[in-house]
């Protein structure tokens, strides 16, 4: 996973609430076993409307997604993440997340950052060139339309900023691990040689 220190770009505004995990990638898209290849069925049944906002020459490369409420609500796949990822989405911004969501998003290196819907449709109303900065380590989004603080964990915010998954942070405890099981009695079957 990539460390994330700040995030800068354009975005694409898509302020609707309670968008599902089905419509971030439906389930029939669901069969890769990697994580990568997701991109290009991201929202699949709403990018058949020309109109769209990801299918706007001038939201193309957007790494910023601005949302409205409740947003990754559904069925738990972490799939929905990988395909905002693979697309170019580095951050998705919104009125709140379902809790798995948010925890995959965590898990993905894809920053999950909550604002009011004042700050929101603020950002959504900013021209397609304006550039939106997610300074991660001050906690704050900043922009033409101004500036709003937001809130993480503090041991996510710093598994993000040294681009830490689950392995890499289990890694880091290799020495206390072993150590551990240095001192973890060796079981009578194993002295005796059955099951070894």
């Amino acid at each position: 996973m990539q460390p994330i220190s700040v995030i800068s770009g354009t975005s694409a505004p898509l302020m609707r609430d309670n968008i599902d995990t089905d419509q971030i990638i439906p389930k029939q898209f669901l069969k890769r076993i990697g994580k990568t290849g997701y991109g290009a069925d991201l929202f699949h049944d709403w990018r058949g409307d020309p109109e769209f906002v990801l299918n706007r020459p001038e939201r193309q490369g957007a790494k910023i997604l601005v949302a409205g409420e409740n947003f990754g609500c559904g069925s738990s796949r972490e799939h929905a993440v990988w395909a905002l990822h693979d697309f170019g989405f580095e951050a998705v911004i919104a009125g709140g997340f379902s809790d798995i969501f948010a925890m995959n998003c965590l898990k993905n290196g894809v920053l999950a950052v909550t604002l009011p819907r004042a700050e929101r449709e603020a950002l959504a109303e900013l021209p397609a060139d304006a550039q939106i900065t997610i300074d991660l380590s001050a906690q704050r989004v900043s922009s033409a339309a101004g500036e709003a603080g937001f809130e993480i964990e503090p041991i996510w915010k710093q598994r993000l900023l040294e681009g830490l998954d689950d392995i890499a942070a289990t890694l880091r405890m290799e020495e206390r691990i072993t150590k551990y099981e240095s001192r973890m009695p060796v079981y009578r079957t194993h002295r005796e040689g059955v099951g070894a």
